[in-house]
Order: structure tokens, then sequence, then C-alpha cells
């Protein structure tokens, strides 16, 4: 199991303790540190069954300031992320080929 995680976020903290709780120890990612590469997010965002742009945190001073109110493509969504990585949702957590966001942080015990 991988977490994609802010240790600074109270839901991706959230979702860590319902993982260890579970006696699960997972590959904790700290995206902001560790980027993932273009490559990496296609994986999971096809994992999540999603588009690059629902996975975009639309809040962040960095959407705002870049983004809002523009048309990208996918790609240009993937560059964007792995340009600002705080626009990647989070926390992110993965299990085999499947792959859920922890908002709200409960959603990971579908993996578990």
């Amino acid at each position: 199991m991988k977490i994609y995680h802010n240790p600074r976020c109270a839901k991706s903290r959230d979702t860590l303790k319902i993982i260890k709780e579970q006696g699960v120890e997972p590959e904790i990612v700290e995206y902001l540190k560790e980027t993932p590469s273009k490559d990496e997010l296609k994986d999971v965002i096809n994992m999540l069954g999603v588009s690059p742009q629902d996975i975009i945190r639309k809040g962040e001073a960095a959407y705002k300031e870049n983004f809002k109110g523009k048309d990208l493509s996918d790609d240009e969504w993937l560059e964007a992320m792995v340009e600002y990585p705080k626009l990647i949702e989070r926390p992110i957590v993965i299990k085999g080929d499947k792959a859920v966001i922890g908002r709200p942080p409960e959603n990971v015990k579908e993996l578990l």
C-alpha cells in the first residue's frame, strides 16, 4: 500500500492513521518533496478512474493564479501537477491496481 501524503494536512494524517490502525505500514510518499512524474500521475489517475482535472485542488493559490478559467488538456493538467504539486488532491492511497482519495479519510477502508 502506498499513500501520497502531506503531513501538514489533517485529512491526510487521519487517512494514514486509519491505515496504521489496521496494522498496515504503507509506503509514504511526501509528494510535495518527492513529486510524482507525469507517468506516475497518469497511472494513479487511471487507477482512480477520473480525469486529471478531477484531482486538482482549485482552492490553492497556484490554481487561482495560473489556471483558473483555463481549459487545459489532460496532458497540460498533468504537467501543471508536476510543476505545482500542491495542486494534487490529497491524500491518494494505492493498493495493487486500485486507488482512492482519502476525502473523507474513511474512503481508504475500501482498500483495507
